[in-house]
């Protein structure tokens, strides 16, 4: 079942239409209207979704967990939900062991049971943000294309990254294999505006006029020139005035297709 459908249900049940939800939240009744018919365009805010878990008296944070996990990618959804399985498995040992004392070859035992391993090793990861993905990136010639209609923070989808916490980070799939062999047509690369950019680091290019963008590795030359250079080497690179651009922003993280 949908949001949308979850939050109709749930409207109905309490015989609220959707002019007094309307009301409640301070949002208008066709917007709503939208959300509940999953024609919207935009995902809801996290502002409105806590708004309507008050009214419609949801558990607390419900909806924003729907919500997350709907923007996700389905492949990305998919590795959240078998870590959130494995997770409910230690969960369950750790109740089943909390005030016996257990012995270690025991322990080893249950775990091998339930096919879980422990690495000492590994560090844990926190929970990070949610990225948007705010459309294609031409790993070729500059493409027609002006980011800058995506508010920050929305977009069509998004991705979880771990230990990301930049709240102007951004992704875009990859077009064309001017970046092969590293970056192939398909991959999600993440962009971090507050990491700092060094020469022969990838970044996605966005020019100042025409509005255009595209993905290549940046090297800075003298007077004030920037290098534009492909990763394959049937690709030429491309010299631009420095001033032509307005926006370089290193890649950091990147989704690919297996």
């Amino acid at each position: 079942m949908s949001l949308g459908q979850i939050i109709r249900e749930k409207r109905e049940q309490l015989n609220l239409t959707l002019d007094e939800v309307s009301n409640r939240v301070g949002f208008s009744k066709p917007y709503l209207s939208t959300i509940e018919t999953s024609k919207v365009k935009n995902p809801p805010s996290d502002d409105l979704l806590r708004r309507l878990e008050r009214v419609l008296k949801f558990e607390r944070g419900l909806l924003l967990h729907i919500a997350h996990m709907e923007r996700m990618p389905s492949d990305i959804r998919h590795g959240y939900e078998t870590a959130e399985l494995e997770n409910q498995k230690w969960r369950q040992i750790a109740k089943n062991l909390i005030g016996r004392k257990v012995a270690v070859s025991r322990l080893k035992r249950v775990l091998a049971a339930n096919k879980l391993k422990v690495d000492p090793a590994k560090k844990p990861l926190s929970a990070g943000r949610l990225v948007p993905v705010i459309n294609k990136v031409s790993a070729g010639y500059p493409r027609d294309f002006n980011d800058l209609d995506y508010p920050v923070g929305i977009a069509d989808d998004y991705i979880r990254c771990p230990d990301l916490h930049d709240p102007n980070a951004f992704a875009v799939r990859v077009v064309g294999d001017s970046m092969e062999p590293r970056f192939r047509q398909g991959d999600i690369v993440v962009f971090s505006p507050a990491a700092e950019v060094h020469n022969g680091d990838d970044c996605f290019v966005r020019f100042a006029e025409p509005h255009e963008t595209t993905f290549k590795r940046v090297f800075f030359e003298k007077r004030d020139k920037i290098r534009l250079q492909p990763r394959n080497a049937k690709y030429s690179p491309t010299t631009v005035e420095g001033k032509r651009i307005n926006g370089l922003y290193r890649a950091i993280i990147k989704h690919e297709r297996l």
